[in-house]
């Protein structure tokens, strides 16, 4: 079994823990393509819940490989997050974005969620 899946332990899976992150946002950044969420959690690790929306992102191979690629980069900076629940939202440009700017917004968008962290 891979060491660096993406286990039950890091995701959001109910819609209280969802609701949680909405009614008590604590830290946000955001970019033209994606809004992240996040509050402090009780644990050491961070864990990820993420809304495509079809209404912004209508194509379903689109959103699926929004969601692979929002996976895959929380996947390698998890460690790096101190103990956060996450919601990453999708807006209306997301799937125009190829899989090198995906990434790129992604980066940036979890070094200056851990940069507000630190403060």
């Amino acid at each position: 079994m891979a060491t660096n899946g993406f286990s039950k332990r890091l995701r959001l899976l109910s819609a209280a823990e969802y609701g949680a992150v909405f009614d008590n946002v604590q830290l946000k950044t955001s970019c033209h393509q994606f809004l992240v969420l996040a509050i402090r959690n009780h644990d050491s690790r961070s864990r990820l819940g993420m809304v495509i929306a079809k209404k912004h992102v209508s194509n379903a191979v689109q959103r699926n490989r929004i969601k692979r690629q929002i996976r895959e980069s929380f996947r390698h900076i998890v460690k790096e997050l101190p103990g956060l629940d996450l919601v990453v939202l999708a807006r209306k440009d997301a799937g125009k974005l190829d899989n090198k700017q995906l990434a790129g917004k992604l980066n940036m968008l979890w070094k200056d969620m851990t940069s507000k962290c630190l403060r």
